[in-house]
């Protein structure tokens, strides 16, 4: 299967449990991999056959600015749904790090596959 993919879309928001963490934004990036059949955008060189990452980006980041959660794992959850209902894709694979999360390490982080049910 064929894979439109966004990798390390930064997104400045509101999230954690502790009180701190709900002070100031903190920057998420997100990896994320949609399959997808390109065979058809391919031969007609028309955006209407493929996943539109510009779009796709877009509602990412509307959606973690517009709905604050506490956990990583929520957050994902909801973006694999939204891109799952929204988009033509049959699985989504989400990667999200959060580097200011713990100070010994670069990033930390979940990763999520979700399919059509």
């Amino acid at each position: 299967m064929d894979k439109v993919y966004i990798s390390q879309l930064r997104v400045d928001t509101i999230i954690g449990v502790y009180d701190f963490e709900k002070e100031s934004k903190q920057s998420l990036y997100f990896d994320i991999e949609m399959d997808c059949d390109l065979r058809q955008a391919a031969q007609s060189d028309d955006l209407s056959y493929t996943i539109d990452y510009a779009l796709v980006s877009q509602r990412v980041t509307e959606h973690c600015l517009a709905k604050p959660v506490e956990l990583l794992e929520t957050l994902v959850e909801q973006l694999a749904a939204l891109i799952l209902n929204e988009f033509n894709t049959p699985k989504v694979a989400i990667t999200v790090s959060k580097p200011a999360a713990v100070p010994a390490a670069q990033t930390v982080g979940v990763k999520i596959v979700r399919s059509q049910s």
